[in-house]
């Protein structure tokens, strides 16, 4: 890694804390505009927030716009162009390497024994949910554990990408977890009509109780 590489961008934000899910996207992949179709439409400011991400300095800006307004253009486009990026086999690999060290974190439930989860959105329109984690194993989303994290836009990641990951690398997919937990009461099962029959139990006395 050169000395321009360590102070570039796209390196600084990829470095910042919280920002561990995204992975650094090529710079080839972005000057080719044929991958920036059409996200003019969805960042503002949108020619000065491409030349900070790529650190094209050349004065452009309108007199109008903050620096923080910039930034904040620069880090959603980045996100936009993120989510596209990871669908490619370059970016696939590049996620897919995080995901084998385990930075998207572990899934929560017990009887999926501490599998890896990946990032996936809810939403591909930005704005409408925050990132979730999916775990491969029981097929469910579950929040970020850490709140730095759980602030990331879901369309940053998108609502396809755990499963283009797998069509590539379907080897990969770990088998799907066939314990379940099963309530038990002195090492009983508990059948489900108990509750109902609790319920209705407690209906019957409500009504003794009014009438």
């Amino acid at each position: 890694m050169t000395d321009s590489d360590e102070t570039a961008w796209i390196h600084w934000f990829c470095r910042q804390r919280g920002n561990e899910f995204f992975a650094m996207v090529d710079e080839d992949y972005i000057h080719d505009k044929f991958n920036l179709n059409f996200l003019d439409t969805d960042v503002n400011n949108y020619r000065c927030a491409l030349e900070v991400i790529l650190d094209l300095n050349n004065g452009s800006g309108s007199d109008n716009v903050t620096d923080a307004d910039v930034e904040a253009s620069a880090e959603k486009l980045y996100g936009l162009i993120h989510a596209r990026f990871i669908l490619t086999n370059r970016g696939i690999d590049l996620m897919l390497e995080k995901f084998q060290k385990g930075v998207f974190g572990t899934c929560p439930r017990v009887f999926c024994q501490r599998q890896h989860v990946l990032p996936i959105g809810l939403s591909d329109n930005p704005g409408d949910e925050m990132v979730r984690l999916y775990c491969p194993k029981c097929s469910d989303v579950y929040l970020p554990r850490s709140a730095r994290h759980a602030n990331l836009d879901g369309a940053f990641f998108g609502t396809g990408f755990p499963h283009m990951l797998f069509m590539v690398n379907p080897e990969l997919r770990p088998k799907r977890a066939k314990a379940k937990f099963v309530p038990r009461l002195y090492g009983f099962k508990i059948h489900q009509l108990a509750y109902r029959s609790e319920s209705q139990g407690n209906q019957k006395d409500l009504q003794e109780v009014e009438t």
